[in-house]
């Protein structure tokens, strides 16, 4: 025996099938929100028909393009995860901020001529923005590699430079820069281990 059919039920399910891109909370909450936007009208205006209330509610997927185009989504787009989702989309290997900033040195010690600092430095800008801009890391954890492969080689390296050169002779300063070296690998090591999947 075939059951009578439910426009309204009918017509919630086609919002959900056409707002399948939307994450599953997102959808079942503008389903909730039709559904009781139904009832109401229901209620209000008892003598409306089902078919009157739907017709004024709208298109099925004229609803859920809406309701995507809210999201951020085009319609078509997979949901959460999927190769069309804008978070996945606008992340950075967490590998290349770490790379920027270890890099920016040993960039600075091959090419000490005119533009080598330069670029080293902008190496390191643009490594401790991509760090700061991550969903890899935790706040915390973000500061303390700012400190530790940002600020505190800048500083080490504007002191050095600034007081000429430093202590006479070409082996403190390469122990100066190993240990530099060392500091922005171990801090690039550490944030490694510790990034988000």
């Amino acid at each position: 025996m075939k059951t009578p059919a439910d426009p309204v039920r009918d017509y919630l399910r086609a919002v959900e099938r056409e707002a399948s891109a939307l994450p599953a909370d997102r959808r079942q909450e503008l389903v909730a929100d039709l559904a009781e936007h139904v009832e109401v009208t229901r209620a209000e205006r008892p003598d409306a028909t089902p078919g009157e209330i739907l017709a004024e509610l709208g298109d099925p997927r004229t609803i859920a393009a809406t309701a995507l185009a809210e999201a951020g989504r085009a319609p078509g787009i997979p949901a959460e995860g999927g190769a069309g989702d804008p978070a996945r989309r606008g992340k950075v290997h967490p590998l290349v901020p770490l790379l920027m900033l270890t890099l920016s040195l040993p960039f600075v010690m091959v090419f000490s001529d005119s533009p080598g600092p330069l670029f080293g430095l902008l190496f390191r800008i643009a490594g401790v923005v991509l760090l700061c801009t991550s969903v890899h890391w935790t706040t915390v954890r973000k500061t303390t590699g700012v400190l530790l492969a940002g600020v505190v080689p800048t500083v080490v390296i504007a002191s050095w430079n600034l007081s000429s050169g430093g202590p006479a002779g070409d082996t403190p300063a390469l122990v100066g820069n190993l240990g530099m070296l060392a500091l922005l690998t171990g801090t690039a090591v550490w944030l490694w281990r510790s990034r988000r999947a």
